[in-house]
């Protein structure tokens, strides 16, 4: 009988098998690791990785992570390579092929075209005494003792395996390169990824609602800037420089501290040296800030003109969160 208990065992077992599978990988690793990831680097090419079957899912899925971190790729389905596709490869390119077994027909029938070309190949398998390992130039050894399936059939740890091995690369090769986030933004400028990466507080600031009143501002004025910008706060400007900000919060706390508000102005409740965010800041930046005093607004600065005020809930809107 299957009971939820036996689901979650068996998951269990296999996420444990596969985070082995790729413990042990660290064993495998030589020489001819650190030499791919240098001639990955050196090339005027670009990369081409190749497989067959769950190999060949394995390898699109390298090409988008080595694309999106600096290294240009293509991926070329090993069948249909030896169908015509062959003329995608360049003299300058790099190529990568990957098979488990490193024996598949189509391997055996692509390696020696790739090498009459005279490309760099660079094989990942299971097996370091197969065609394709003994024709590489450089081999990395995804070998693996078992499948997670219960038949020792279905690619499961294998596949993770060649997939760790191919973010290990592309990894290596940031760090070479001096990848930053800046360069990472231009590769991923949509979602929420791309607007934490490159959406400034500029970009968002609205300037009609720029909250503000003067320190000998009375109560009822503070409260009314700041019920008509919707900001929940009013910067203070005393000779055209920023004094103090007054919050919602701040209100409220007046009034549980007094029974008149009579003769109170702005800056006998205001809090001085408010959290403050440039206008070229990064708006991930202004959002961290915000987490870390737990506040919900930031007074933002051009240099040294108050210009507006960012709040959270804007930057939430946007999704980048």
């Amino acid at each position: 009988m299957i009971t939820k208990e036996n689901i979650l065992a068996s998951a269990k077992n296999t996420i444990l098998s596969q985070s082995d599978s790729i413990a042990k990988l660290i064993n495998y690793l030589s020489e001819d690791f650190a030499k791919s990831v240098e001639v990955i680097y050196k090339s005027k090419g670009r990369l081409v990785v190749t497989g067959i079957g769950k190999s060949a899912i394995i390898a699109q899925k390298m090409v988008a992570t080595f694309n999106s971190t600096g290294t240009p790729s293509m991926f070329l389905h090993a069948a249909e390579a030896i169908h015509g596709d062959l003329g995608m490869i360049q003299p300058d390119d790099v190529v990568i092929c990957i098979s488990k077994s490193g024996n598949s027909p189509e391997i055996k029938v692509l390696v020696p075209l790739l090498k009459r070309y005279g490309n760099p190949l660079i094989g990942i398998t299971a097996n370091l005494t197969s065609f394709l390992g003994k024709e590489s130039d450089l081999v990395l050894n995804a070998y693996v003792e078992k499948e997670s399936c219960p038949n020792n059939l279905a690619p499961t740890n294998s596949t993770t395996a060649q997939l760790v091995l191919g973010d290990a690369l592309a990894i290596c090769l940031m760090e070479m390169r001096d990848f930053k986030s800046e360069d990472f933004a231009k590769y991923h400028p949509g979602g929420a990824l791309g607007k934490k990466l490159l959406l400034r507080v500029t970009d968002m600031l609205d300037r009609t609602h720029k909250p503000m009143v003067s320190s000998s501002s009375s109560i009822k004025d503070v409260i009314v800037e700041i019920s008509e910008k919707r900001l929940g706060v009013t910067a203070v400007i005393e000779d055209k420089k920023l004094v103090g900000i007054i919050t919602d919060g701040d209100i409220r706390r007046m009034l549980n501290k007094t029974e008149t508000i009579s003769g109170l102005i702005a800056k006998d409740i205001m809090t001085i040296n408010p959290k403050t965010v440039q206008l070229d800041s990064m708006v991930i930046d202004a959002f961290n800030t915000m987490e870390d005093f737990s506040i919900t607004q930031l007074v933002v600065f051009d240099k040294e003109e108050y210009v507006g005020i960012i709040h959270i809930h804007d930057i939430l809107k946007e999704g980048i969160i």
